[in-house]
């Protein structure tokens, strides 16, 4: 294997990436006792040359994964990369010495586009949550059918006008306790395998590597409500599920910091995060590990974490606001709510009131959890200004074991939240959707069109939603 590069055994996956920055995922394999490292060069479309190649020294404690930082990138520009890993003859070589060797690079050429600068282009964004891989003893069933529905969303962002700039995954991007009620996936090594297993089906695969996504987690990256049936013996499925979580999702997302070289600070303290383009600001939230369930200090989202929230809300110059959480924010549910947001109405309340009493425009909570996609408003009964969305999408792959959400799932026929100040009043914008499906958003001048799309990307249903 000298001198070759591979492909990659996963990735490459492009993470976060802004006007002049983008993160770029891969991951290698184990090579018995010998150093393996990874590569990454690239290039302006157009021009000829490389860049010098940029190479990592692969870590079996991190499962042989690593996230390169391209940094001082042009803005708006296309560009090529390659990207692999290989395991040198000569044991002694370093990141510096590699740089060194006269290497064969895989022959596949990948593509990125970096921001654009221009603060009020229209910008367009896909959303989805909720990919179903049954995976069990180690092997897909029926895989195809969990990717098919990449195929069709790598068609939209070929045609897209405006461009997508991303795709935001807000939930199960796998299922680490899919139909394993027998013998639910505890060790490390088998939460892994699920993550290769769904990153590098093929669709998917090619559309990571050319448009940016970010991911947050859900329950089944855990297991399922969780923390609601959390006991002691689940102490090490938790360690091992964030683990392969923050390789796998988080490592490439902007609740990475960078280090003052321009490099990724491994260390991570939080999930949550945000991330700007032009005057569209998102804020994703972790809806799902920082929960506390007692009955003093009911919260979905920590202290810090809803201070941090609140003073973006207020402060923020965005023009549009974006807040993800994984699970639903409104309308709520008839059955089985107790894990999505209705389970904490004095936290809503607390957000939804500060949202009101600061007279903050165009807030839009994206979600996904429900197995049903749907647009709705929420109004005050007292205050004329108030006003805001909530924009959800999902499954991109149901179970079939699983029903789809429909319009008589949820409590539409009541106030939200009833307060001395007066009622808050919800009503569907969209007819609630059924089946496999992804969000395509178009932010523009005057409105937000949120277009839905079946797995082969059929056009089903939009909505308009009109900027404040």
């Amino acid at each position: 294997m000298d001198s070759n590069l591979v492909k990659p055994t996963v990735g490459p996956i492009i993470g976060h990436s802004t006007t002049n920055h983008v993160r770029i995922f891969l991951r290698g394999d184990k090579q018995k006792d010998a150093s393996v490292f990874a590569g990454i060069r690239y290039r302006r479309l157009g021009e000829e040359r490389w860049s010098k190649g940029l190479f990592a020294k692969l870590d079996n404690l991190r499962d042989m994964c690593e996230v390169f930082t391209l940094n001082d990138l042009a803005a708006d520009t296309d560009h090529e990369y390659q990207a692999g890993w290989f395991s040198p003859m000569n044991p002694v070589h370093t990141v510096e010495t590699v740089e060194e060797l006269p290497l064969q690079w895989p022959r596949q050429i990948h593509r990125f586009r970096t921001r654009s600068s221009q603060p009020t282009l229209p910008r367009a964004y896909v959303v989805g949550s909720c990919r179903y891989l049954r995976i069990t003893a180690g092997i897909a069933s029926a895989p195809h059918l969990g990717d098919r529905i990449f195929a069709s969303i790598s068609k939209l962002v070929e045609h897209a006008n405006p461009p997508i700039s991303a795709m935001l995954m807000t939930g199960d991007q796998i299922y680490v306790d899919d139909l394993n009620i027998v013998a639910p996936d505890r060790e490390l090594k088998e939460i892994l395998h699920k993550y290769r297993v769904a990153f590098t089906q093929p669709n998917i695969a090619k559309l990571m590597s050319g448009l940016p996504t970010y991911m947050i987690l859900d329950d089944h990256e855990i297991e399922d409500n969780w923390p609601a049936k959390r006991n002691k013996s689940d102490d090490l499925l938790y360690t091992n599920a964030i683990k392969a979580y923050e390789l796998y999702q988080a490592s490439h997302s902007p609740a990475q910091q960078l280090s003052g070289s321009g490099q990724i600070n491994k260390k991570l303290d939080k999930y949550w995060y945000q991330f700007t383009e032009g005057d569209i600001e998102w804020f994703i939230t972790d809806s799902r590990t920082r929960r506390n369930l007692s009955e003093v200090d009911r919260r979905i989202l920590d202290v810090e974490q809803e201070q941090a929230l609140c003073q973006w809300l207020i402060h923020s110059p965005a023009r549009v606001k974006f807040v993800v959480t994984s699970v639903m924010f409104y309308p709520d549910r008839k059955r089985l709510g107790d894990d999505a947001w209705q389970a904490f109405p004095e936290q809503r309340l607390r957000l939804l009131e500060t949202i009101r009493t600061h007279r903050i425009k165009n807030v839009f909570f994206v979600s996904g959890d429900v197995h049903g996609s749907l647009t709705s408003r929420l109004t005050h009964s007292e205050d004329p200004d108030f006003e805001v969305h909530t924009i959800v999408s999902s499954p991109l792959c149901n179970s079939k074991l699983l029903p789809y959400a429909k319009a008589s799932t949820f409590i539409l026929d009541q106030p939200l939240a009833r307060t001395a100040a007066g009622d808050y009043r919800h009503e569907l914008t969209s007819n609630v959707i059924s089946q496999d499906n992804f969000a395509h958003l178009i932010v523009d001048a005057d409105r937000i069109d949120v277009r839905y799309h079946d797995r082969d990307g059929h056009f089903l249903e939009s909505a308009s939603i009109l900027l404040r």
